[in-house]
């Protein structure tokens, strides 16, 4: 099973202090790879080397924010001189504001479009020329089932996740004859910190209605697992994949497959 190792190769993962990309690099650092990540301040990046290291991982953390492409072209060359060419990106950075679309600023959506979409593009943009140079590269996006799907409120992360699947297609296009495959994952629905409230039991000990409402829509019957995700991002990392591009894997318990129980 060689072909799924990444020993010797270094992944940054973009927001990787905690969540699905804390998960992700756990699992790429569990197959060999070497992990740097960034966060947008101190606080985060200490939190998520101490959460490293409790697992037993050493990894590199940079205060970065990826909206800022001078400081994304600095950190990049920073990495390269103080751990190495990056092999794997992992662009999971990413935010969402959920506002009805009539009752969203421009500054807002902007803001989401800026984390979610160019975020990507910049950092995938200062990681392409060394992979290029290198003969090889791997880069997930990790999109959503918002880039297939709309849904109240989140006008701004659907757009942004829409054009994240159009820019891992573009990227494959532009660059897979330097032999770089560009890939991404959709999460379905995954037990985070931040979808917490939303599983949370009610006074009564009933579900939360959006909880029912996506087991409901899964025929898994359940949430996703951080952890499910692993296998997906070690596969699309490693050369396992060399002849997958352009492609959007979705983990999602079979959500898009599914048009719902009949009332």
């Amino acid at each position: 099973m060689n072909m799924f190792s990444l020993e010797g190769k270094i992944a940054l993962v973009t927001g990787g202090s905690y969540g699905i990309g804390f998960a992700i690099a756990c699992g790429m650092a569990e197959a060999g790879a070497t992990i740097v990540f960034n966060d947008i301040n101190e606080e985060l990046v200490n939190r998520g080397l101490a959460a490293y290291t409790e697992k037993g991982i050493k990894a590199h953390g940079y205060v970065c924010d990826v909206t800022d492409e001078a400081a994304v072209q600095n950190m990049v060359a920073t990495v390269e001189k103080e751990v190495g060419v990056i092999d794997i990106l992992v662009n999971n950075a990413g935010i969402i504001k959920r506002i009805p679309m009539c009752e969203m600023s421009a500054e807002d959506f902007r803001k989401v479009i800026d984390v979610d979409l160019n975020a990507p593009f910049i950092v995938s943009k200062a990681c392409i020329p060394s992979m290029i140079k290198k003969g090889h590269g791997k880069i997930i996006n990790i999109c959503s089932m918002m880039s297939e799907l709309g849904r109240e409120t989140v006008s701004a992360y659907a757009a942004a996740k829409g054009g994240l699947k159009m820019l891992t297609r573009n990227i494959c296009s532009e660059y897979g004859e330097q032999n770089i495959q560009c890939n991404g994952i959709g999460p379905g629905y995954i037990e985070t910190p931040q979808t917490a409230p939303l599983r949370e039991r009610q006074a009564d000990g009933s579900r939360h209605p959006f909880d029912s409402f996506i087991v409901a829509k899964t025929p898994a019957g359940r949430w996703g697992k951080p952890e499910e995700l692993v296998g997906p991002a070690v596969f699309l990392a490693s050369d396992a994949s060399n002849f997958v591009n352009g492609h959007i894997l979705y983990v999602d318990g079979g959500i898009l497959a599914y048009i719902g129980k009949q009332p």
